[in-house]
């Protein structure tokens, strides 16, 4: 069945369905997403490569201005910045732990 638009839908049980369907959606890209930053710690040499600063910011401006071209308001664009800081967040110290914890089984930090 193709997606509707928010408009198309002609009553809540249709609006709720397409509001499921991005759900699940979203868990989709979260997991792919999840994926990459696997990869990445095993990339990494120690737990303080995990943390880049720059690369956070980076990440959530791009995300801030998407939500800005796509007319969000402006109360949501700073909780899409701040959902991303959170999720960032996460995944920044589950590298840090997978890498100590590859630094503590191989004896010291990967060269």
């Amino acid at each position: 069945m193709d997606p509707k638009r928010p408009w198309e839908c002609a009553d809540m049980t249709e609006v709720r369905s397409e509001i499921d369907r991005i759900d699940a959606a979203l868990v989709d890209l979260i997991a792919e997403r999840f994926g990459y930053v696997e990869r990445a710690w095993q990339l990494k040499k120690n737990p303080g490569d995990a943390h880049v600063p720059w690369r956070i910011q980076q990440v959530i401006d791009k995300v801030k201005v998407q939500a800005r071209q796509r007319g969000l308001p402006a109360e949501m664009i700073e909780m899409v910045g701040a959902q991303w800081r959170n999720m960032i967040g996460w995944f920044v110290q589950y590298e840090e732990e997978k890498l100590r914890q590859q630094e503590a089984s191989s004896g010291g930090p990967r060269e």
